[in-house]
């Protein structure tokens, strides 16, 4: 063989060595990326089960101090969280200090102060679990055991992005109306034997109050996140017109998602990756509402989509909207992380962990048992709709690896 020919053939030989070995490298990173979301799943399943049990570990610190340390960039509680059944317990029985009526918004809502001055958005009961909410996917009421129902959804998917929600019974006589403001007292009324509110919102209606059973009022209570954390309000770039007759730019044009792409903050940064995670979460619990989302300030895009008002949910469990997978199936794009939760998930566990989830809330259950089927059937659905993004592109340009170092410092 020639020197030429030798020098080639070592030349080929040594480009396929290092192809081998990238190919290799990548392989092994991957698998133990993959490794690592199957111990985190693990974890997530021992630990789904909360007993409220009011015994902190930290008993220099008031459950207060604990949630408000858990709260980082990315999550609003770390995974690892002995403590949060001691501070859901107080969400849950402390000494209501204040009412006033919520801040604003559309729905009806109560800001508490607890004992040890920690604020709660309370939200009341207005349908009961086998209510089906007819019309558009945003129609109705909020429900407050939606609240409750997607909370838990959230730590079983991993994202810990939702504040802590838990359920709550409520004397309005003995508990709310003693401490309550002027401005909410002025809405409480007796409708029969039973004590209401109507509150103050865009869409209160003395006509429409919500009303307790006799004095006791059945709610979610969601934990104020520490105010050293300011939110910032964004519009969603696949919200809704919510006019009839009008369409959002999303609906109509298919390559919207490549116009996003090109604007701040969704060229660069975590953020388009929270809309997916956001889109899959909403389209499992049936949120077609979330027209504007929160971050946190000043945060240049790489802070998390926060969770917030995830209460026009469950309404329906017959109705699978589509629109809501807008985000994925119009980027076909979705984090390696939440495709590996989402296939854990499949084959009735997500009904299971979810049910088990919520078992020792006050107000269980939380959800009626066509919802936790309709749950295992959306799953369904979003896993076909990740199929069809690697049938056309492949996975290397769907599938993105994004694991993000959080701190806790």
């Amino acid at each position: 063989m020639k020197l030429k020919q030798r020098v080639v053939l070592l030349a080929i030989l040594l480009v396929i060595f290092i192809f081998t070995k990238v190919f290799l490298i990548d392989n092994l990173d991957t698998s133990a990326a993959n490794r690592e979301d199957q111990r985190a799943f693990q974890r997530m399943l021992s630990g789904l089960r909360v007993a409220l049990d009011p015994r902190l570990e930290h008993t220099l610190q008031s459950p207060w101090e604990i949630a408000a340390q858990w709260v980082v960039p990315r999550e609003v509680y770390p995974e690892d969280t002995p403590e949060l059944g001691a501070v859901m317990h107080a969400m849950t029985t402390k000494k209501i200090v204040k009412a006033d009526v919520g801040y604003k918004g559309t729905q009806l809502k109560a800001l508490l102060i607890l004992e040890g001055g920690q604020k709660v958005v309370f939200k009341p009961k207005r349908y009961a679990r086998d209510y089906i909410v007819e019309g558009e996917p945003y129609a109705g009421y909020d429900r407050h055991n939606a609240e409750v129902a997607a909370f838990h959804l959230d730590r079983i998917l991993g994202f810990r992005r939702a504040p802590l929600v838990v359920g709550r019974f409520v004397n309005l006589r003995t508990e709310i109306k003693p401490v309550a403001t002027e401005q909410l007292l002025g809405t409480f009324m007796a409708v029969g034997n039973n004590t209401c509110f109507y509150g103050k919102c865009y869409y209160c209606r003395e006509t429409e109050p919500a009303c307790a059973d006799g004095d006791i009022m059945e709610g979610s209570v969601t934990l104020w996140l520490p105010d050293v954390w300011p939110l910032q309000k964004h519009r969603h770039p696949w919200g809704r017109t919510y006019r009839e007759g009008k369409l959002a730019r999303w609906e109509y044009d298919e390559s919207y998602c490549d116009a996003v792409k090109k604007t701040s903050p969704y060229d660069s940064g975590p953020r388009l990756l929270d809309i997916i995670d956001t889109a899959v979460f909403d389209y499992l619990i049936g949120n077609a509402d979330r027209h504007h989302y929160e971050s946190f300030q000043d945060d240049e895009g790489a802070s998390m989509l926060i969770l917030l008002d995830n209460a026009k949910s469950f309404g329906n469990p017959a109705l699978d909207e589509r629109s809501i997978l807008a985000p994925l199936y119009q980027c076909c794009i979705i984090r390696v992380s939440t495709w590996n939760r989402l296939n854990y998930l499949k084959n009735g566990v997500l009904k299971s962990a979810l049910k088990t989830a919520m078992s020792h809330d006050p107000i269980s259950p939380v959800l009626s048992d066509p919802h936790l089927d309709a749950l295992d059937q959306r799953l369904l659905s979003i896993l076909a709709t990740v199929k069809q993004c690697t049938d056309q592109f492949g996975p290397d340009v769907v599938l993105v690896e994004d694991r993000m170092t959080l701190s806790h410092l």
